[in-house]
């Protein structure tokens, strides 16, 4: 199991970049 956490101010793409791991590695965006 992998924990991915993503750092960043508001409006950094955090969101975006989540969407894009989720589809590439199939994993859960929480």
């Amino acid at each position: 199991m992998v924990n991915i956490v993503l750092f960043g101010p508001p409006g950094a793409g955090k969101g975006t970049l989540a969407e894009i791991i989720k589809k590439h590695d199939k994993i859960v965006h929480i």
